[in-house]
């Protein structure tokens, strides 16, 4: 139990924060937003019989390089396995040919984390704004593409989020299963263990692929080769998990 909390405390702190969820928000992602427009859902995962997870990776900007983890992508590439990945607008800005490289491949998909990694809850609404529609501008004045999803710096958002979110036809992705691999000091067996306890149909698993986590290639070789196929569970990207698996090959 002590391991699980020190891998949720850790994953909050640095890049992340634990969370199929549409209702309403908690207290904490209440704003004051009284647009008649509808709010971005927050999605945390994907429905249940597609018998398939999505495992995401966070692109978060680092102050020292490579900020990539280039045995981590190649696995996945070389495995064929479909992957979601969020990328700051800073680290986009400074990895030209690692942003071509995830839009080259067919069974990667690339959303957004944020121009500057902030905190959203804290900026106003035209801030908040310039932070979540950076990234979005950079991809689609750069490299003509064109993201569709986004996921929010720490996974703190409040009411003004989902509507920019909503607003920009963007679609707001939390997850349901941290790894907890940005702590140097996790073991891989307590990051496996975490991940065999909390994975499930359905699920979206957070990791990061800038470098910062230490084990997270070991991890996913062994989640991809071992846990989800015991699981009978499919690697998936987010559009085709919380799609129902449509146009899945």
């Amino acid at each position: 139990m002590r391991s699980r909390i020190v891998v949720l405390v850790f994953g909050l702190a640095l890049c992340a924060r634990s969370g199929w969820t549409s209702g309403p928000p908690s207290n904490a992602t209440r704003g004051s937003v009284h647009d008649a427009a509808p709010l971005a859902s927050v999605l945390r995962s994907g429905p249940e019989g597609c018998h398939a997870v999505a495992l995401t990776f966070d692109l978060c900007p680092v102050l020292q390089q490579p900020g990539w983890d280039g045995q981590l992508v190649d696995f996945l590439e070389s495995q064929r396995v479909p992957a979601t990945f969020f990328a700051s607008g800073r680290w986009i800005a400074t990895h030209d040919a690692q942003v071509r490289r995830l839009l080259s491949v067919s069974f990667f998909e690339l959303g957004t984390h944020g121009q500057r990694h902030r905190h959203l809850p804290a900026l106003d609404v035209a801030a908040q704004r310039l932070e979540i529609m950076g990234p979005v501008d950079l991809l689609a004045s750069q490299y003509r593409y064109h993201p569709t999803l986004f996921r929010a710096p720490y996974g703190e958002f409040d009411d003004h989020t989902r509507q920019i979110v909503a607003d920009s036809g963007l679609r707001l992705v939390e997850w349901s299963v941290v790894s907890g691999d940005p702590d140097p000091h996790l073991p891989a067996a307590t990051m496996l263990g975490t991940l065999r306890a909390g994975i499930r149909d359905g699920s979206i698993v957070i990791f990061h692929a800038n470098g910062k986590g230490a084990h997270t290639r070991e991890v996913v070789e062994t989640l991809v080769r071992d846990v989800l196929p015991e699981r009978m569970l499919t690697p998936r990207t987010v559009t085709q998990l919380v799609d129902g698996c449509h146009g899945a090959h």
